[in-house]
């Protein structure tokens, strides 16, 4: 039996869904944690620099925040929370590339259960003799 030719090869269409108005890839990025794009513009800060559904970041800033200077690029995974005197809640950021620490203002628009979730992390580390401690007290 004689062998078919493969169809030949059509150019791939626009896609409208990523190239529309305001929806352009200049506009977001994919998270490297959850793997979902996420809009720069973030409400209560000036610079997105975390996903804000898992908090997972990249190292790119250096010094100052939205600078982007810095080469390392690796992941950062967020570690803790902090807060400063005024009140504001900051995420600790640890990079699984060189150690580095940094922190970063909580956005709006951030996960509220995911940031809950983290703010009560050194909790978890209790034993039950230590949960029955403080249900004592």
């Amino acid at each position: 039996m004689p062998r078919r030719k493969p169809p030949a090869r059509r150019p791939q269409r626009h896609k409208d869904v990523l190239h529309r108005q305001g929806r352009h890839r200049a506009h977001d990025f994919r998270c490297v944690g959850c793997r979902l794009d996420v809009p720069l513009e973030a409400p209560g800060t000036a610079h997105r620099n975390h996903c804000p559904h898992c908090l997972v970041s990249l190292h790119v800033d250096r010094r100052v925040p939205g600078d982007r200077a810095a080469s390392c690029r690796g992941r950062m995974e967020a570690l803790s929370m902090s807060v400063r005197p005024d009140g504001e809640w900051m995420i600790i950021h640890h990079c699984l590339a060189c150690g580095e620490l940094s922190a970063n203002r909580i956005a709006g628009d951030d996960n509220a259960l995911v940031l809950i979730r983290l703010a009560l992390k050194p909790l978890q580390g209790l034993t039950d003799a230590g949960h029955r401690t403080l249900l004592a007290l």
